[in-house]
Formats: structure tokens, C-alpha cells, sequence
């Protein structure tokens, strides 16, 4: 039974080099080393795998035997993989985090949050990111039990004790309803006309928001903890709500959802900050994925006559 040796990295590195320079003196150039290095270390794996990797003889250039070129998918992942390794090590040593956990604010646009995750995979590929979104208190929650290192919340994180925080924007939130529901076919809508409907809530159990409500003005009310479950009941016309602009501006658009002017209950600016715990401050990575948040909201512009929800 055969039983293969095990070759070195810098044997796998030379071969990669000869697969994608076509020739041993331009590996050789590559690796700042000289053909007959190059030559020996080829011979040298080829015998501790007992194959011939590559076809020598007749032609000017080496040619991947057969055996050659099913090895060679295995032998880049390993060297990615060793790659990988050396940059995680590295960035390790330079202080940058292994990962980062993140709890974002449902009410934050998804257009958003994906622009600065896909920089921030580009920018920093070795760190692990894990990502939580929740709603209202439930960041500030994450961070003080440091399951998050850092958290983009709404307002419910100012003044806590223990938490530091920048600003990071804001949205517009709004009334809306569907086009069919009472308050939807009512032009004007009189004051007061809001507590004769059910209000659709978004809820979370943290003990920030324990027996509290915020921008709630029916007594009717059907809470829940997930923003996308409200919109589909808005759109059905179960009940009336308050809605991140972003989130529902192709609903206007279309029709399927209104916005509602009522006198006595205009919406209002929903302010984000990044937040850590005071002593806990973010690494590297962390920071700079706050720098981008607090970058972007810079370009947040608020609507008139709304005040703070």
C-alpha cells in the first residue's frame, strides 16, 4: 500500500509558483530563488508523494501531469489557508480583534448596513464578524452583557450608565396604514381619530423598555418584536403604525401602504448612536466600523416639523 510523505509548504509554494509563472525560471524569478532551487524542490515534493506532477520531457514549457492537476485544487487551499493563518496571526499581534460582535438596530436601512459590511470584509478579512439585530433597548442590553462589543442603537441608549456613545444618524419614523383601512380612506383625519384603531407595536423584552411605550397613542394595541411581521400586517390593514421612511418609501410609491396626517401624531426623528461599554473600548476593527456609521449619518437629513420619537 503506497503511503505518501508529507511535503513542506515551501514545496507546495513552488509548485503554485510553476502552475501560474509557466516555467521554473520564472518561479524562480518569483520567488527570488534559482532554477536549480526551483528543480530541486519540485523533485524533492514529487518524490515525497511518489507522482509526477509535472511532463518535462518534449515540451518548453512544464506541463501538469493528470496527477498534477488533481493535486492542484487541494495544494491553493492549503496555501490560502496558511495565507489566512499568517494574516489572522499577524493582525493578532498588531492588537486587530480575532472577531467582532455587532448588534445593530432593526430600525437601521439595510442598504446601509450592507455597505459598510462589505467594506468591512474587504478591510479587515481574517476578523470574524457576527452580527445580531434587535429591537429598541435590546443593543444596549447586548453591550452592557458584553454579548456585543459595540452596538448601533436607537435613543433608548442615551444616558445609561456605563455606555459611551457617538451619533450615528437618524431616520424618519411615520404613521402609515394600508390604502383600505379606516384611517388610510380618511382625508383630513381629525385628532384623536388614531385611538379609535388598533396600533400595530414593535415590543422587545429588555429591561430597558419594560412597561414602557414609545409613540404608542391607542389603547388598542397588537405588539410584536419583529419590524418585518409589522410591515406585512400593515400592508394587510390590521391595524395602523409608525415606520422607518426607508423601509416602507416604495410602499408609498406603489400604493400598498399610506402615509397618514394626523394632527396629533406627525411621527418623528428616530436617532441612532454607536455605543460600547465604557470599560470596554472597541479595538481596532470595532472603530473603524463605527467610523462608518457615524460617517454615513452625517447625510441623514431630517423632515420638518418632526420632533424626536
Amino acid at each position: 500500500m503506497s503511503n505518501p510523505g508529507t511535503p513542506t509548504f515551501d514545496q507546495l509554494r513552488i509548485f503554485l509558483a510553476i502552475v501560474d509563472t509557466g516555467s521554473f525560471a520564472a518561479a524562480g524569478r518569483k520567488l527570488n530563488r534559482a532554477v536549480s532551487v526551483i528543480s530541486y524542490g519540485i523533485s524533492n515534493l514529487e518524490a515525497q508523494l511518489g507522482l509526477t506532477l509535472f511532463e518535462r520531457e518534449g515540451t518548453r514549457k512544464p506541463q501538469l501531469t493528470v496527477a498534477g492537476r488533481a493535486l492542484l485544487a487541494e495544494v491553493r487551499t492549503i496555501s490560502d489557508g496558511i495565507d489566512g493563518l499568517r494574516a489572522k496571526v499577524k493582525g493578532l499581534l498588531d492588537g486587530l480583534e480575532a472577531e467582532v460582535d455587532l448588534a445593530v438596530d432593526v430600525m437601521l436601512p439595510t442598504d446601509r448596513l450592507a455597505r459598510v459590511l462589505r467594506a468591512f470584509a474587504k478591510e479587515f478579512p481574517t476578523v470574524q464578524l457576527r452580527l445580531h439585530a434587535e429591537t429598541l433597548g435590546a443593543i444596549t442590553a447586548m453591550v452592557l452583557d458584553r454579548k456585543a462589543i459595540i452596538g448601533i442603537s436607537g435613543p433608548l441608549s442615551t444616558g445609561v450608565e456605563g455606555i459611551e456613545s457617538v451619533s450615528a444618524g437618524s431616520i424618519a419614523m411615520v404613521p402609515v396604514a394600508a390604502p383600505d383601512h379606516p384611517l388610510g380612506r380618511m382625508d383630513p383625519i381629525p385628532s384623536g381619530a388614531g385611538r379609535e384603531y388598533t396600533q400595530i407595536v414593535l415590543t422587545d423584552r429588555s429591561r430597558f423598555t419594560e412597561g414602557q411605550d414609545f409613540s404608542v397613542l391607542s389603547p388598542k394595541t397588537w405588539r410584536l418584536a419583529d419590524l418585518g411581521a409589522k410591515h406585512a400586517l400593515l400592508r394587510e390593514g390590521i391595524g395602523w403604525g409608525n415606520m422607518p421612511l426607508p423601509m416602507i418609501e416604495d410602499d408609498l410609491v406603489v400604493g400598498t401602504l399610506v402615509r397618514l396626517v394626523m394632527p396629533d401624531h406627525p411621527g418623528g426623528t428616530y436617532r441612532f448612536s454607536g455605543i460600547w461599554r465604557r470599560d470596554a473600548p472597541p479595538g481596532p476593527a470595532a472603530s473603524w466600523l463605527l467610523d462608518q456609521f457615524v460617517a454615513l449619518g452625517q447625510d441623514d437629513r431630517e423632515l420638518p416639523g418632526m420632533g424626536d420619537v
